[in-house]
C-alpha cells in the first residue's frame, strides 16, 4: 500500500539517536521533536497533541518513540474509520519493541516489520490474519486491488476457523504465504484482470497489468471518451481496477477529456512524444497514415498502450472508435509502475491557508501542502506554515511580487513538480487564484499546458471576522477592496455607493495602509448617508493569530485612523443588531455579539399556522 511521508515523533533528547537510526533507513522519513525538549531534528513542534492530529489528518504515517498511551490519547478524538486510518506505531524508548497501533493493514504492519529489521527485534503485530498466514488480505501490495472488501470479514473468519482456499491466478504474495492453499476448496481467491463479482467465499483481486491508451480530437467531450472506454471494458469483460495507467500522445496533455478520464478512473495519466510512439508502428494492427500526417506517429491509442506495456506486452483490445475518440488496451507481463511510464503532468494547487491559525486550515489544504515538492509564497505567508513544510522546498517572494510568484509556480509545475502556491484567507478572494488564471488566459506560455491547476478554498477574513463576533453576514452582503493600486478609485466609489444604497452588510478589504489613509474616510462618508449612527462597525485585526483583536464600534464613533492593512472592517446594514455583553470598567456596555437577521423570526408564526 502507498503511504505518505513517515514522521518520527520524539519527545526527549535521548531518543534522537534511535530516531535517526530508523529515519536513515526509511526513504523520506522525517524526525519531528518537541521544541522545549529536543534539538537537532528536521522540524520542531510546540503542542504534541495538535501536531499528532495534524499529521494524522494528512494521512502521514506516525512513528512515536514514546508511550503508546500518548498516541492513543492524542488521536482518540479524531479516529473515525479503521478502513482509512493511516499507520500509527509506538516504539519503546530503548528500541526494544515496535507496536502497530492503528492502520495495521494500511501499512503499519509493513512498517513495523521494516523497523523491527532495523532494530533486530520482533514486531508486536496483533492482527490475526498476519499472525496466522503471514499476509494481510485487506492490505494487498501495490498493484493489486481487492474488489469486494465487504466480504473480507467473513472470508477471514472462515480461514481462521480452518477452511482451505484455492488460488486462481498468479500472485506470489499469496502463493508464498502460509495460507492453506488447496486446488479444490470452498474458499477461493481469484487474481485477474477480468470483471468478476466476489462473494463471501470468493475474494477477487485485480492486478494492475493493463494499460489504457486513448486519443481524441481537440475539444472532445469528456463524456464521449468516458463512454467509449466504459463500453470497451464491458465488451472485453475487463475491470477498470486492473488499469495501471491511462496513456496518450503528449499533444493531448491539455485535453480535458483525457484529464477527466484519469480522474474518473482514479488512475495516473502519462504521455509519450510522437517519436517514441512511432517506434511502436511495427506492432500496430491498425496503423494510420492520416494520423501520421496529423501528429507524427502512425497510431495514438494502440501505440501508447504498447509503449507503456513494454516490449513483452501485448495488445488485447485493438483500437476502438467513437466519432471523436479512440481507445485500446494492452497487457503487460508484470505489475505496472506508472511512475516509470512516459511523462507526467505537473500540478499547481493554489491553496488558501485561512486567516492565520492552522486550526482554520482545511484538511484538503493540509493534504496538498504535505504532497507538494515546492511551496511558493510571500514570506509572511510561508511563516504561517510552521512545521507543515519542513521537508519541502520553499520559494519566498516579497510583498508586491504577486505576478512573479504566480509565474514561478506555473514554471515549476510545468517541469513536472507538485507545487503549492499559497495565499492567506481564500485564494479566490483578492488573492492568487485570480492571477494564476489571468496569466493562463492573457499571457500563456506553451509549457504551461503541462500543468494541472486546482484551487483549494480557505476560510476568508470576512468569514473569520463574522464568526468571531456572531453572524453579521446572516443576510445579503458584499466585499469591496479599498486599494486603488489595481482598480481606479472612481470605480471603487461607484461600488461603495451601490452597496450603501442596496443596504448590504459590507466587508472592506485593504481598508488602509501607511501611505493610503483617505479611502476609508471617503468610504465612511458615502455610507453615512445610508446607515444609522448606531450601525455596528467591526474592526478585526490579525485574525487567527495571538495578537488578534475584534472590536465593535458604533458607526458614528468609529475612528478610521485606528485601521491598518492587517484589519478587516465589517460594516453592518441598517438591520444589523448588537446583543450587549457585560459592563466594562467604565460601566459602559460593550456589544458581545453582532448579527444581521434574515427574517426567520417573522416567518415562524406563518410556518406554525401552515403546519396546523
Amino acid at each position: 500500500m502507498n503511504m505518505g511521508t513517515a514522521t518520527i515523533i520524539v519527545l526527549n533528547e535521548n531518543t534522537v539517536p534511535l530516531a535517526r537510526r530508523i529515519a536513515d533507513a526509511i526513504p523520506g522519513c522525517q524526525i519531528h521533536g518537541l521544541q522545549s525538549r529536543v534539538s537537532g531534528v528536521d522540524a520542531a513542534f510546540t503542542n504534541t497533541i495538535d501536531h499528532l492530529q495534524s499529521l494524522f489528518l494528512r494521512a502521514n504515517p506516525i512513528i512515536g518513540i514514546c508511550a503508546a498511551g500518548i498516541l492513543i490519547r492524542g488521536l482518540a478524538p479524531i479516529i473515525a474509520d479503521k478502513r482509512h486510518d493511516p499507520a500509527v506505531l509506538a516504539i519503546a524508548h530503548d528500541g526494544s519493541a515496535v507496536v502497530p497501533l492503528l492502520g495495521g493493514h494500511h501499512g503499519a504492519n509493513q512498517l513495523a516489520r521494516k523497523i523491527a529489521d532495523i532494530l533486530d527485534i520482533t514486531p508486536a503485530i496483533t492482527t490475526a490474519s498476519d499472525l496466522a498466514f503471514g499476509c494481510a488480505l485487506d492490505d494487498p501490495p501495490d498493484g493489486y486491488q481487492l474488489s469486494n472488501p465487504e466480504n473480507l470479514k467473513q472470508f477471514t473468519a472462515d480461514l481462521l476457523a480452518g477452511e482451505e482456499v484455492t488460488l486462481n491466478g498468479k500472485a506470489t504474495w499469496i502463493s508464498d504465504s502460509s495460507l492453506p492453499l488447496k486446488d479444490t476448496a470452498e474458499l477461493r481467491i481469484s487474481v485477474t484482470e477480468n470483471s468478476l463479482n466476489g462473494t463471501p467465499n470468493h475474494l477477487v483481486y485485480h492486478s494492475e497489468t493493463l494499460v489504457l491508451g486513448v486519443g481524441c480530437e481537440r475539444g472532445c467531450a469528456p463524456e464521449e471518451l468516458a463512454n467509449l472506454v466504459t463500453a470497451c471494458l464491458a465488451d472485453a469483460n475487463l475491470s477498470a481496477a486492473a488499469i495501471a495507467t491511462v496513456v496518450s500522445l503528449d499533444l493531448k496533455c491539455d485535453e480535458a477529456a483525457v484529464t477527466a478520464l484519469g480522474h474518473a478512473l482514479n488512475r495516473p495519466v502519462r504521455y509519450f512524444d510522437a517519436t517514441r510512439l512511432e517506434q511502436e508502428t511495427p506492432r500496430l494492427p491498425n496503423p494510420s497514415e492520416h494520423v501520421f500526417l496529423a501528429v507524427g506517429c502512425h497510431g495514438v491509442a494502440e501505440a501508447s498502450a504498447l509503449a507503456a506495456a513494454g516490449s513483452n506486452g501485448t495488445l488485447i483490445v485493438e483500437k476502438q472508435k467513437s466519432a471523436r475518440a479512440t481507445c485500446a488496451i494492452a497487457k503487460a507481463q508484470h505489475i505496472i509502475d506508472a511512475n516509470s511510464v512516459g511523462r507526467a503532468k505537473g500540478s499547481l494547487a493554489v491553496v488558501g491557508l485561512g486567516p492565520g491559525t492552522p486550526d482554520w486550515r482545511t484538511g484538503e489544504a493540509h493534504s496538498l501542502l504535505a504532497q507538494a515538492t515546492d511551496i511558493v509564497g510571500y514570506g509572511g505567508y510561508l511563516a504561517l506554515l510552521d512545521n507543515v513544510a519542513s521537508h519541502i522546498n520553499l520559494h519566498e517572494f516579497p510583498l508586491g511580487a504577486e505576478t512573479e510568484r504566480a509565474e514561478a509556480a506555473l514554471d515549476m509545475a510545468a517541469q513536472g513538480k507538485t507545487v503549492a502556491l499559497i495565499s492567506s484567507g481564500d485564494p479566490g478572494i483578492y488573492a492568487m487564484a485570480t492571477l494564476v488564471f489571468e496569466l493562463l488566459d492573457q499571457r500563456p506560455k506553451p509549457e504551461w499546458k503541462w500543468v494541472d491547476v486546482t484551487v483549494s478554498p480557505g476560510i476568508s477574513a470576512l468569514q473569520a471576522a463574522a464568526a468571531r463576533i456572531g453572524a453579521p453576514l446572516g443576510h445579503d452582503f458584499c466585499a469591496i477592496s479599498l486599494s486603488d493600486l489595481l482598480t481606479p478609485w472612481t470605480v471603487i466609489e461607484n461600488r461603495l455607493q451601490a452597496a450603501a444604497e442596496g443596504d448590504f452588510v459590507l466587508a472592506l478589504y485593504n481598508p488602509a495602509s501607511l501611505k493610503r489613509r483617505d479611502q476609508l474616510v471617503r468610504a465612511l462618508e458615502i455610507l453615512s448617508e445610508h446607515r444609522p449612527p448606531n450601525t455596528p462597525v467591526i474592526a478585526a485585526r490579525h485574525l487567527g493569530r495571538p495578537e488578534e483583536t475584534v472590536i465593535v464600534h458604533a458607526f458614528n464613533e468609529f475612528d478610521p485612523a485606528s485601521i491598518d492593512m492587517s484589519t478587516l472592517v465589517l460594516i453592518g446594514s441598517s438591520e444589523t443588531r448588537c446583543i450587549d455583553g457585560a459592563a466594562g470598567t467604565n460601566e459602559s456596555v460593550r456589544p458581545r455579539w453582532v448579527y444581521t437577521p434574515r427574517g426567520y423570526g417573522d416567518k415562524a408564526p406563518n410556518r406554525e399556522k401552515a403546519v396546523s
